[in-house]
């Protein structure tokens, strides 16, 4: 059974993007994030260990953001889900970077990219990353 841990509107300044102006200025970055996790052991045994701890994950969300620049969202992206991957329990994610400051010449609200990673079973049964 799988079981789902969200994280929605974490919020932290970057420097990402492919202007001048937004190394420089930087902006201000918003992610979610979903953990696909196994839920059922960490319900039987009310043990912290056993999940995915979503305090410290948002903190490593944010570290991710906060670190040196990308040019693009897409791989700001792919950073975050392979942090989320490292953690134990963490089965699959879905991160969703948005960049509502973009450099758009039009009205808009929001641009974001969306992205799906996910552990595979290696052959001796113990999981890896895709």
């Amino acid at each position: 059974m799988r079981d789902t841990i969200r994280l929605v509107g974490v919020r932290a300044r970057g420097n990402h993007g492919v202007f001048e102006h937004e190394r420089a200025d930087g902006q201000d970055f918003v992610v979610d994030v979903a953990v696909e996790v196994d839920a059922t052991a960490a319900a039987d045994s009310d043990d912290l260990a056993e999940t995915v701890h979503y305090g410290v994950l948002a903190e490593q969300v944010v570290a991710e953001v906060e670190r040196d620049p990308v040019d693009l969202i897409e791989t700001l992206a792919e950073r975050i889900a392979a942090v989320v991957l490292t953690h134990r329990a963490a089965l699959a994610t879905e991160v969703t970077v948005h960049k509502p400051q973009a450099p758009v010449t039009v009205p808009f609200t929001d641009v974001s990219i969306t992205i799906r990673r996910a552990r595979a079973s290696a052959p001796d049964g113990t999981e890896e990353e895709e």
